[in-house]
Protein backbone atom coordinates (compact mmCIF):
# COMPACT_ATOMS: atom_id res chain seq x y z
CA UNK A 1 0.00 0.00 0.00
CA UNK A 2 1.51 3.47 -0.93
CA UNK A 3 0.85 6.72 0.57
CA UNK A 4 1.39 10.35 -0.72
CA UNK A 5 3.30 11.69 2.30
CA UNK A 6 2.34 15.90 2.66
CA UNK A 7 5.19 16.87 4.05
CA UNK A 8 8.05 14.32 2.05
CA UNK A 9 5.80 15.40 -1.04
CA UNK A 10 6.83 11.82 -2.20
CA UNK A 11 4.05 8.60 -2.24
CA UNK A 12 5.32 6.38 0.17
CA UNK A 13 4.94 2.63 1.20
CA UNK A 14 3.20 1.94 4.19
CA UNK A 15 5.13 0.31 6.88
CA UNK A 16 3.28 0.66 10.46
CA UNK A 17 5.03 1.07 13.85
CA UNK A 18 3.49 -1.89 14.52
CA UNK A 19 3.31 -5.12 12.10
CA UNK A 20 -0.57 -5.40 11.33
CA UNK A 21 -1.87 -2.58 13.01
CA UNK A 22 -2.76 1.17 11.73
CA UNK A 23 -3.07 4.46 13.89
CA UNK A 24 -4.77 7.04 12.51
CA UNK A 25 -5.62 10.46 13.70
CA UNK A 26 -7.75 13.25 12.10
CA UNK A 27 -8.60 16.62 13.06
CA UNK A 28 -12.31 16.68 13.84
CA UNK A 29 -14.79 19.21 13.79
CA UNK A 30 -15.31 22.61 16.20
CA UNK A 31 -18.96 22.18 17.44
CA UNK A 32 -20.33 25.67 17.35
CA UNK A 33 -22.21 25.19 13.55
CA UNK A 34 -23.47 22.83 11.34
CA UNK A 35 -20.87 20.37 9.32
CA UNK A 36 -20.62 21.89 5.99
CA UNK A 37 -19.04 20.34 2.66
CA UNK A 38 -15.67 20.75 3.51
CA UNK A 39 -16.03 18.75 6.87
CA UNK A 40 -18.00 15.88 4.63
CA UNK A 41 -14.89 15.66 1.80
CA UNK A 42 -12.55 15.40 4.79
CA UNK A 43 -14.61 12.81 6.64
CA UNK A 44 -15.26 10.78 3.67
CA UNK A 45 -11.56 10.28 2.47
CA UNK A 46 -10.06 9.34 6.04
CA UNK A 47 -13.58 7.29 6.46
CA UNK A 48 -12.31 5.59 2.44
CA UNK A 49 -8.63 4.99 4.09
CA UNK A 50 -9.80 3.19 7.59
CA UNK A 51 -11.51 0.94 4.73
CA UNK A 52 -8.68 0.37 2.42
CA UNK A 53 -6.51 -0.19 5.41
CA UNK A 54 -8.39 -2.94 6.47
CA UNK A 55 -9.20 -4.29 3.26
CA UNK A 56 -4.89 -4.68 3.14
CA UNK A 57 -5.14 -6.85 6.60
CA UNK A 58 -4.45 -4.01 8.71
CA UNK A 59 -6.09 -3.84 12.77
CA UNK A 60 -6.68 -0.11 12.46
CA UNK A 61 -7.24 2.36 15.18
CA UNK A 62 -8.99 5.26 14.18
CA UNK A 63 -9.47 8.62 16.44
CA UNK A 64 -10.93 11.64 15.25
CA UNK A 65 -11.17 14.34 18.03
CA UNK A 66 -14.48 16.85 18.92
CA UNK A 67 -12.98 20.19 19.99
CA UNK A 68 -15.33 21.66 22.44
CA UNK A 69 -13.79 24.53 23.76
CA UNK A 70 -13.41 27.22 21.33
CA UNK A 71 -13.66 30.85 21.17
CA UNK A 72 -16.69 30.23 18.43
CA UNK A 73 -18.27 28.49 20.81
CA UNK A 74 -18.49 30.76 23.31
CA UNK A 75 -19.57 33.46 20.92
CA UNK A 76 -22.33 31.31 20.00
CA UNK A 77 -23.45 30.65 22.85
CA UNK A 78 -23.34 34.48 24.59
CA UNK A 79 -25.38 35.17 21.41
CA UNK A 80 -28.13 32.64 21.86
CA UNK A 81 -28.26 32.46 25.30
CA UNK A 82 -27.69 29.13 25.68
CA UNK A 83 -25.42 27.02 28.00
CA UNK A 84 -21.66 25.39 26.17
CA UNK A 85 -22.50 22.17 26.56
CA UNK A 86 -26.48 22.40 24.97
CA UNK A 87 -24.41 23.79 22.30
CA UNK A 88 -21.48 21.57 21.65
CA UNK A 89 -24.48 18.76 22.27
CA UNK A 90 -26.32 19.85 19.96
CA UNK A 91 -24.00 20.03 17.29
CA UNK A 92 -22.15 16.77 17.84
CA UNK A 93 -25.38 15.20 16.94
CA UNK A 94 -26.46 16.80 14.42
CA UNK A 95 -22.72 15.86 12.93
CA UNK A 96 -23.19 12.81 13.46
CA UNK A 97 -26.77 11.99 12.26
CA UNK A 98 -25.21 14.17 8.45
CA UNK A 99 -21.65 11.67 8.89
CA UNK A 100 -24.24 8.62 9.11
CA UNK A 101 -26.16 10.09 6.46
CA UNK A 102 -23.16 9.99 3.93
CA UNK A 103 -21.90 6.36 5.34
CA UNK A 104 -19.11 7.24 7.39
CA UNK A 105 -18.11 4.94 9.66
CA UNK A 106 -18.19 6.50 13.40
CA UNK A 107 -14.21 6.26 14.89
CA UNK A 108 -12.93 4.11 17.12
CA UNK A 109 -12.34 7.08 19.39
CA UNK A 110 -13.68 10.42 19.48
CA UNK A 111 -12.29 12.27 22.63
CA UNK A 112 -13.15 15.58 23.26
CA UNK A 113 -11.57 18.34 24.62
CA UNK A 114 -12.99 19.03 27.65
CA UNK A 115 -12.29 15.37 28.71
CA UNK A 116 -8.75 15.76 27.75
CA UNK A 117 -7.96 18.85 30.05
CA UNK A 118 -5.55 16.53 32.32
CA UNK A 119 -3.31 15.72 29.04
CA UNK A 120 -3.20 19.34 27.60
CA UNK A 121 -1.51 20.04 31.38
CA UNK A 122 0.68 17.82 31.38
CA UNK A 123 2.01 18.37 28.08
CA UNK A 124 2.14 22.30 28.63
CA UNK A 125 4.38 21.15 31.75
CA UNK A 126 6.64 19.16 30.09
CA UNK A 127 7.32 22.43 27.33
CA UNK A 128 8.17 24.43 30.21
CA UNK A 129 10.21 22.00 32.38
CA UNK A 130 11.74 21.70 28.65
CA UNK A 131 12.39 25.60 28.61
CA UNK A 132 10.14 25.22 25.06
CA UNK A 133 7.29 27.41 26.71
CA UNK A 134 7.10 29.98 29.05
CA UNK A 135 4.54 31.85 31.33
CA UNK A 136 4.23 35.55 30.71
CA UNK A 137 3.17 38.11 33.13
CA UNK A 138 -0.42 38.01 32.76
CA UNK A 139 -0.71 34.61 32.79
CA UNK A 140 -0.88 33.12 29.10
CA UNK A 141 1.62 30.17 28.65
CA UNK A 142 3.40 30.63 25.00
CA UNK A 143 5.31 27.98 22.89
CA UNK A 144 8.90 29.13 21.76
CA UNK A 145 9.11 28.84 18.44
CA UNK A 146 12.52 29.71 18.59
CA UNK A 147 13.77 27.00 20.99
CA UNK A 148 12.49 24.06 18.30
CA UNK A 149 15.44 24.46 15.11
CA UNK A 150 12.76 22.42 13.44
CA UNK A 151 10.31 24.32 13.51
CA UNK A 152 8.33 25.50 9.83
CA UNK A 153 9.84 21.98 8.75
CA UNK A 154 6.62 20.38 8.52
CA UNK A 155 5.32 23.03 6.36
CA UNK A 156 8.29 24.54 4.62
CA UNK A 157 7.57 27.74 5.12
CA UNK A 158 9.80 30.37 5.53
CA UNK A 159 8.43 32.93 7.97
CA UNK A 160 7.64 36.44 6.28
CA UNK A 161 7.12 39.44 7.60
CA UNK A 162 2.64 39.06 6.35
CA UNK A 163 3.28 36.51 9.21
CA UNK A 164 4.65 38.74 11.56
CA UNK A 165 2.34 41.40 10.81
CA UNK A 166 -1.05 38.72 11.42
CA UNK A 167 0.54 37.59 14.51
CA UNK A 168 0.89 41.08 16.47
CA UNK A 169 -1.57 40.51 18.98
CA UNK A 170 -0.04 39.85 22.46
CA UNK A 171 3.25 40.37 20.68
CA UNK A 172 4.30 42.61 23.61
CA UNK A 173 4.17 39.90 25.85
CA UNK A 174 5.66 37.12 23.38
CA UNK A 175 9.91 36.34 23.15
CA UNK A 176 8.97 35.98 19.23
CA UNK A 177 6.15 37.04 16.61
CA UNK A 178 5.56 33.58 15.85
CA UNK A 179 5.30 32.05 19.07
CA UNK A 180 1.60 30.40 19.94
CA UNK A 181 -0.42 29.76 22.55
CA UNK A 182 -0.83 27.05 24.67
CA UNK A 183 -2.91 28.63 27.32
CA UNK A 184 -4.55 31.59 27.81
CA UNK A 185 -5.16 32.97 30.04
CA UNK A 186 -9.05 34.42 31.07
CA UNK A 187 -9.77 37.60 33.29
CA UNK A 188 -13.60 37.81 31.85
CA UNK A 189 -16.58 35.80 33.77
CA UNK A 190 -16.89 34.04 30.13
CA UNK A 191 -15.91 29.97 30.65
CA UNK A 192 -12.60 28.98 31.72
CA UNK A 193 -11.02 26.15 33.45
CA UNK A 194 -8.69 25.61 36.37
CA UNK A 195 -5.21 24.79 35.91
CA UNK A 196 -1.75 24.90 37.38
CA UNK A 197 -0.80 27.99 35.03
CA UNK A 198 -3.71 30.02 36.43
CA UNK A 199 -7.86 30.26 35.04
CA UNK A 200 -8.15 30.14 31.40
CA UNK A 201 -8.47 28.11 27.93
CA UNK A 202 -6.52 26.13 26.07
CA UNK A 203 -4.70 26.60 23.09
CA UNK A 204 -6.43 24.92 20.15
CA UNK A 205 -3.60 23.62 18.26
CA UNK A 206 -2.60 22.02 22.04
CA UNK A 207 -5.63 19.68 22.31
CA UNK A 208 -4.83 17.10 19.28
CA UNK A 209 -0.99 16.42 20.20
CA UNK A 210 -2.62 16.14 24.28
CA UNK A 211 -4.85 13.40 22.46
CA UNK A 212 -2.75 11.81 20.60
CA UNK A 213 -0.28 11.14 22.92
CA UNK A 214 -3.26 10.33 26.16
CA UNK A 215 -4.84 7.52 23.64
CA UNK A 216 -2.10 6.05 20.95
CA UNK A 217 1.51 7.39 21.63
CA UNK A 218 3.58 4.88 23.68
CA UNK A 219 7.34 5.62 25.52
CA UNK A 220 9.89 4.23 23.02
CA UNK A 221 8.40 4.71 19.84
CA UNK A 222 9.82 6.15 16.66
CA UNK A 223 6.35 7.68 16.21
CA UNK A 224 3.51 8.65 17.89
CA UNK A 225 0.74 7.67 15.00
CA UNK A 226 1.49 6.32 11.72
CA UNK A 227 -0.99 8.75 10.05
CA UNK A 228 -2.33 12.36 11.22
CA UNK A 229 -4.35 13.75 8.42
CA UNK A 230 -6.66 17.00 8.10
CA UNK A 231 -7.40 19.16 5.10
CA UNK A 232 -4.83 21.30 3.48
CA UNK A 233 -5.80 24.39 5.32
CA UNK A 234 -4.73 22.39 8.34
CA UNK A 235 -1.26 21.72 7.31
CA UNK A 236 -0.33 25.59 8.55
CA UNK A 237 0.46 26.62 11.02
CA UNK A 238 -2.36 24.12 12.80
CA UNK A 239 0.02 20.96 12.07
CA UNK A 240 3.28 22.93 11.92
CA UNK A 241 2.48 23.67 15.73
CA UNK A 242 1.30 20.46 16.49
CA UNK A 243 4.25 18.63 15.58
CA UNK A 244 6.27 20.44 17.08
CA UNK A 245 4.74 20.63 20.38
CA UNK A 246 4.62 16.31 20.90
CA UNK A 247 8.91 16.91 19.74
CA UNK A 248 9.75 19.12 21.86
CA UNK A 249 7.49 17.62 24.73
CA UNK A 250 8.42 14.02 24.25
CA UNK A 251 11.05 11.41 22.41
CA UNK A 252 9.25 11.03 19.26
CA UNK A 253 7.61 12.70 16.11
CA UNK A 254 3.87 13.17 16.10
CA UNK A 255 3.48 11.68 12.87
CA UNK A 256 5.23 8.96 10.42
CA UNK A 257 2.58 9.95 7.47
CA UNK A 258 1.08 13.02 7.11
CA UNK A 259 -2.13 13.23 4.74
CA UNK A 260 -4.10 16.30 3.59
CA UNK A 261 -7.11 16.36 1.42
CA UNK A 262 -8.06 18.78 -0.77
CA UNK A 263 -9.98 22.48 -0.52
CA UNK A 264 -13.86 22.18 -1.28
CA UNK A 265 -14.68 24.70 -4.37
CA UNK A 266 -18.49 26.32 -5.22
CA UNK A 267 -19.08 26.71 -8.46
CA UNK A 268 -14.86 27.55 -8.46
CA UNK A 269 -14.89 29.68 -5.65
CA UNK A 270 -13.16 28.47 -2.55
CA UNK A 271 -15.77 27.70 0.20
CA UNK A 272 -15.34 29.97 2.68
CA UNK A 273 -17.75 31.45 5.59
CA UNK A 274 -16.71 35.29 4.80
CA UNK A 275 -17.58 34.62 1.09
CA UNK A 276 -21.04 33.85 2.32
CA UNK A 277 -20.97 30.61 0.14
CA UNK A 278 -20.18 28.13 2.71
CA UNK A 279 -22.48 24.81 1.71
CA UNK A 280 -23.81 23.60 4.80
CA UNK A 281 -24.42 19.22 4.19
CA UNK A 282 -28.03 19.28 5.68
CA UNK A 283 -28.68 21.67 3.23
CA UNK A 284 -27.11 19.75 0.54
CA UNK A 285 -28.73 16.02 2.37
CA UNK A 286 -32.38 17.76 1.75
CA UNK A 287 -31.94 18.05 -2.12
CA UNK A 288 -30.06 14.66 -2.63
CA UNK A 289 -29.54 11.02 -1.45
CA UNK A 290 -26.88 10.85 0.86
CA UNK A 291 -25.14 8.40 -0.66
CA UNK A 292 -25.46 10.43 -3.90
CA UNK A 293 -23.48 12.94 -2.06
CA UNK A 294 -20.61 10.58 -0.91
CA UNK A 295 -20.37 9.00 -4.41
CA UNK A 296 -19.89 12.66 -5.99
CA UNK A 297 -17.50 13.60 -3.05
CA UNK A 298 -15.26 10.69 -3.74
CA UNK A 299 -14.92 11.17 -7.47
CA UNK A 300 -12.21 12.78 -7.21
CA UNK A 301 -8.69 12.15 -6.14
CA UNK A 302 -8.52 13.32 -1.99
CA UNK A 303 -5.00 15.37 -3.18
CA UNK A 304 -7.50 17.26 -5.68
CA UNK A 305 -9.52 20.73 -5.12
CA UNK A 306 -13.15 19.49 -5.50
CA UNK A 307 -15.66 21.70 -7.53
CA UNK A 308 -18.81 21.12 -6.19
CA UNK A 309 -21.89 22.42 -8.71
CA UNK A 310 -25.11 20.94 -9.49
CA UNK A 311 -24.24 20.05 -13.31
CA UNK A 312 -21.37 17.33 -12.02
CA UNK A 313 -23.20 16.32 -9.28
CA UNK A 314 -26.18 15.17 -11.76
CA UNK A 315 -23.48 13.37 -13.82
CA UNK A 316 -22.63 11.84 -10.75
CA UNK A 317 -25.54 10.12 -9.74
CA UNK A 318 -25.84 8.62 -13.10
CA UNK A 319 -22.79 6.99 -12.66
CA UNK A 320 -23.88 5.44 -9.17
CA UNK A 321 -27.46 4.71 -10.77
CA UNK A 322 -25.60 2.22 -13.17
CA UNK A 323 -24.44 0.36 -9.87
CA UNK A 324 -27.58 0.35 -8.52
CA UNK A 325 -29.83 -0.85 -11.83
CA UNK A 326 -27.15 -3.55 -12.18
CA UNK A 327 -28.01 -4.43 -8.06
CA UNK A 328 -31.66 -4.64 -9.10
CA UNK A 329 -30.82 -6.84 -12.11
CA UNK A 330 -29.78 -9.06 -9.46
CA UNK A 331 -31.92 -8.59 -6.65
CA UNK A 332 -32.54 -11.41 -4.31
CA UNK A 333 -30.21 -13.77 -5.50
CA UNK A 334 -27.95 -14.80 -2.84
CA UNK A 335 -25.06 -13.13 -2.11
CA UNK A 336 -21.15 -14.30 -2.44
CA UNK A 337 -17.89 -13.55 -1.27
CA UNK A 338 -16.06 -15.57 -3.68
CA UNK A 339 -12.44 -14.25 -4.78
CA UNK A 340 -12.62 -12.33 -8.33
CA UNK A 341 -10.44 -10.87 -10.53
CA UNK A 342 -12.10 -7.35 -10.10
CA UNK A 343 -12.28 -7.21 -6.86
CA UNK A 344 -7.91 -7.66 -6.51
CA UNK A 345 -7.88 -4.87 -9.05
CA UNK A 346 -9.80 -2.49 -7.39
CA UNK A 347 -7.78 -2.79 -3.93
CA UNK A 348 -4.66 -2.69 -5.73
CA UNK A 349 -6.20 0.69 -7.24
CA UNK A 350 -7.42 2.46 -4.01
CA UNK A 351 -3.83 0.89 -2.07
CA UNK A 352 -2.24 3.35 -4.56
CA UNK A 353 -2.60 6.34 -2.80
CA UNK A 354 -6.74 6.07 -2.90
CA UNK A 355 -6.66 6.20 -6.59
CA UNK A 356 -10.16 6.80 -6.97
CA UNK A 357 -10.43 7.04 -10.88
CA UNK A 358 -8.69 3.94 -11.53
CA UNK A 359 -10.98 2.13 -8.39
CA UNK A 360 -14.39 3.74 -10.60
CA UNK A 361 -12.86 3.22 -13.96
CA UNK A 362 -12.93 -0.61 -13.11
CA UNK A 363 -16.47 -0.24 -11.63
CA UNK A 364 -17.72 1.04 -14.88
CA UNK A 365 -15.67 -1.51 -16.83
CA UNK A 366 -17.50 -4.55 -14.44
CA UNK A 367 -20.97 -3.47 -15.11
CA UNK A 368 -20.75 -2.71 -18.75
CA UNK A 369 -19.26 -5.84 -18.81
CA UNK A 370 -21.84 -7.72 -16.94
CA UNK A 371 -24.43 -5.97 -18.41
CA UNK A 372 -23.53 -7.16 -22.10
CA UNK A 373 -23.61 -10.82 -21.36
CA UNK A 374 -26.72 -10.77 -18.89
CA UNK A 375 -28.42 -9.30 -21.87
CA UNK A 376 -27.14 -12.56 -24.26
CA UNK A 377 -29.47 -15.79 -23.87
CA UNK A 378 -28.20 -18.26 -21.11
CA UNK A 379 -28.88 -18.55 -17.18
CA UNK A 380 -25.55 -17.11 -16.41
CA UNK A 381 -24.74 -18.59 -13.25
CA UNK A 382 -21.44 -17.87 -12.93
CA UNK A 383 -21.34 -14.49 -14.06
CA UNK A 384 -24.22 -13.92 -11.31
CA UNK A 385 -22.02 -15.25 -8.44
CA UNK A 386 -19.36 -13.40 -9.47
CA UNK A 387 -21.27 -10.13 -10.10
CA UNK A 388 -22.97 -10.12 -6.83
CA UNK A 389 -19.57 -10.59 -5.26
CA UNK A 390 -18.14 -7.82 -6.67
CA UNK A 391 -21.37 -5.86 -5.86
CA UNK A 392 -20.70 -6.50 -2.18
CA UNK A 393 -17.20 -5.65 -2.06
CA UNK A 394 -17.64 -1.87 -3.74
CA UNK A 395 -20.11 -1.69 -0.88
CA UNK A 396 -17.51 -2.91 1.85
CA UNK A 397 -14.51 -0.98 0.18
CA UNK A 398 -16.25 2.34 -0.92
CA UNK A 399 -19.81 2.50 0.35
CA UNK A 400 -21.63 2.03 -2.62
CA UNK A 401 -24.59 0.64 -3.18
CA UNK A 402 -25.58 -0.37 0.36
CA UNK A 403 -29.01 0.32 0.01
CA UNK A 404 -31.99 -1.63 -1.24
CA UNK A 405 -32.15 -0.74 -5.07
CA UNK A 406 -35.52 0.05 -5.12
CA UNK A 407 -35.92 2.17 -2.17
CA UNK A 408 -32.56 3.99 -3.44
CA UNK A 409 -34.97 4.94 -6.36
CA UNK A 410 -37.35 6.35 -4.41
CA UNK A 411 -35.53 9.42 -2.51
CA UNK A 412 -37.56 12.34 -3.88
CA UNK A 413 -40.68 11.05 -2.87
CA UNK A 414 -41.89 12.33 0.85
CA UNK A 415 -42.94 10.17 3.77
CA UNK A 416 -46.61 10.92 3.39
CA UNK A 417 -46.65 9.83 -0.50
CA UNK A 418 -44.88 6.67 0.45
CA UNK A 419 -47.26 5.62 2.91
CA UNK A 420 -50.08 6.33 0.63
CA UNK A 421 -48.03 4.00 -2.13
CA UNK A 422 -47.23 1.03 0.33
CA UNK A 423 -50.86 1.11 1.49
CA UNK A 424 -51.88 0.84 -1.98
CA UNK A 425 -49.77 -2.23 -2.79
CA UNK A 426 -51.08 -3.89 0.30
CA UNK A 427 -54.53 -3.60 -1.04
CA UNK A 428 -53.25 -4.54 -4.43
CA UNK A 429 -51.29 -7.87 -2.94
CA UNK A 430 -54.67 -8.35 -1.19
CA UNK A 431 -56.90 -8.20 -4.33
CA UNK A 432 -54.47 -10.32 -6.41
CA UNK A 433 -54.46 -12.76 -3.71
CA UNK A 434 -58.39 -13.18 -3.91
CA UNK A 435 -58.39 -13.25 -7.50
CA UNK A 436 -59.85 -10.09 -8.02
CA UNK A 437 -57.62 -8.69 -11.19
CA UNK A 438 -60.24 -5.70 -12.03
CA UNK A 439 -59.50 -4.16 -8.42
CA UNK A 440 -55.78 -5.14 -8.81
CA UNK A 441 -55.48 -3.30 -12.50
CA UNK A 442 -57.09 -0.76 -10.77
CA UNK A 443 -54.80 -0.18 -7.84
CA UNK A 444 -51.68 -0.52 -9.79
CA UNK A 445 -53.14 2.21 -12.41
CA UNK A 446 -53.71 4.11 -8.95
CA UNK A 447 -50.24 3.91 -7.98
CA UNK A 448 -48.38 4.18 -11.28
CA UNK A 449 -50.22 7.87 -11.32
CA UNK A 450 -47.73 9.19 -8.27
CA UNK A 451 -45.36 8.86 -11.00
CA UNK A 452 -43.46 5.81 -9.97
CA UNK A 453 -43.16 2.25 -11.63
CA UNK A 454 -43.49 -1.24 -10.03
CA UNK A 455 -41.86 -4.57 -10.43
CA UNK A 456 -43.53 -7.64 -8.84
CA UNK A 457 -40.89 -10.08 -7.43
CA UNK A 458 -40.55 -13.31 -5.40
CA UNK A 459 -39.40 -11.32 -2.66
CA UNK A 460 -42.55 -8.68 -2.60
CA UNK A 461 -43.80 -5.81 -5.01
CA UNK A 462 -41.26 -3.03 -5.17
CA UNK A 463 -41.61 0.67 -6.80
CA UNK A 464 -39.00 3.40 -7.64
CA UNK A 465 -39.43 6.83 -8.60
CA UNK A 466 -39.75 7.21 -12.67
Amino acid sequence: MYIYDSVQKIKREFTPLVEGKASLYVCGPTVYDDAHLGHAKSALVFDLLSRVLKANGYDVTYARNITDIDDKIIKKAAESGKDIKEITDFYTTAFHKEMDAIGVSRPDLEPKATESLDAMYELIQKLIDSKHAYKTAEGDVYFDTSSDGEYLSLSSRVQDEDDKQQRVENSLQKRNPADFALWKSVKDNTVTFDSPFGKGRPGWHLECSAMIEKHLGSDGAEFAVDIHGGGADLLFPHHENEAAQTRCATNHALANYWMHNGFVNIDGEKMSKSLGNSFFLKDALKEYDGEVLRFYLLSTHYRSNFNFNTQDLAASKKRLDKIYRLKKRLFGLPDSADATPFKEALLKALSDDMNVSSALALIDEMISNANETLDTAGKHKELKRETLSNLAYIEELLGFGVKNPFEYFQFGVDAHTKEQIFDLIMKRDAAKKEKNFQESDRLRDEILAFGVSIMDTPQGTFWEKV
